[in-house]
């Protein structure tokens, strides 16, 4: 495996399992906050980003690299609000995009294609993981602190949850 591509990868492996921490001190916030549909959505996102953070190091040891795992920096464990918590999330997410990119060019770069084609993935992923984010910033603005919005806001959140949990069924398509 290329050996500079082989460290944007581990560089993005750190990236993803910071971002599954991140995600997981945000939802451990909200539960502790009476937001258990929003904890629910988080602990799910923190799982995803996890996932993300496998199949990486899945790629590399599978290409004959070596994948690093990382040692990963406490993440915040207060937020002033859960737009704040959105708001970071989004912020988050487009320094992760800006990561993804910079991986794709060093493919590029190397002249890697599979890496490339691997990688394509994740740049999807990523304007999934934005438009998601910004929906609910724009949802939580609307509510612009309205208790009982938010108690709609964290209940739809907690279905739109349960959705996307696989099951037996959708997995197998």
């Amino acid at each position: 495996m290329n050996t500079r591509v082989q460290k944007a990868i581990n560089d993005q492996i750190l990236k993803e399992a910071s971002s599954s921490y991140f995600y997981l001190a945000m939802a451990s916030w909200s539960e502790n906050h009476g937001l258990n549909g929003t904890a629910k959505f988080l602990y799910a996102q923190s799982d995803e980003e996890r996932f993300h953070m496998l199949k990486l190091v899945k790629f590399i040891n599978e290409r004959g690299g070596k994948a690093i795992i990382p040692a990963i920096e406490q993440p915040p464990v207060e937020f002033d609000n859960l737009e704040k918590v959105f708001e970071l999330l989004l912020e988050h997410e487009i320094g992760v995009t800006e990561s993804i990119n910079n991986l794709v060019d060093i493919c590029l770069q190397e002249k890697d294609y599979s890496t490339h084609n691997f990688v394509q993935w994740y740049v999807s992923e990523q304007l999934e993981e934005e438009a998601s984010a910004r929906g609910i910033l724009d949802k939580l603005k609307l509510i612009d602190g309205d208790k009982g919005g938010m108690y709609m806001f964290d209940r739809d959140l907690e279905k739109s949850t349960i959705l996307n949990v696989p099951t037996e069924t959708n997995s197998a398509k």
